[in-house]
């Protein structure tokens, strides 16, 4: 079992940054895969990115590529999420999820999730 707690989120002006992170309990964070999502009001959750074990496999979708940084400290068990270049389109309820062996794009496969935390990008 993995709990997984966000943090960094808030409101922020087009062109800023911010950085996210994924703190999580248990002794095996290192062997789940990782990847942050978001949900703004009335669409489906959507995929951001995510990040293997070792971090040498790491993937984003294509309107973040070149803004967002996705990484993970093993030994301090979290991930973070890097954002720069933040566009209002960026806003969301940004969410961690993990799973022990899925690392695609298809939110109802992973297996663990954070309570979400806020980003507003204002204009």
């Amino acid at each position: 079992q993995v709990q997984l707690v966000e943090s960094g989120g808030g409101l922020v002006q087009a062109g800023g940054s911010l950085r996210l992170s994924c703190a999580a309990s248990g002794r095996t964070f290192s062997s789940y895969v990782m990847a942050w999502f978001r949900q703004a009001p009335g669409k489906e959750r959507e995929f951001v990115s995510s990040i293997n074990r070792s971090a040498r496999m790491i993937y984003y979708t294509d309107s973040v590529k070149g803004r967002f940084t996705i990484s993970r400290d093993n030994a301090k068990n979290t991930v973070y999420l890097q954002m720069n270049s933040l566009k209002p389109d960026d806003t969301a309820v940004y969410y961690c999820a993990g799973d022990q062996n899925y690392i695609g794009s298809n939110y109802r496969l992973y297996s663990y999730w954070g309570q979400g935390t806020q980003v507003t990008v204002s204009s």
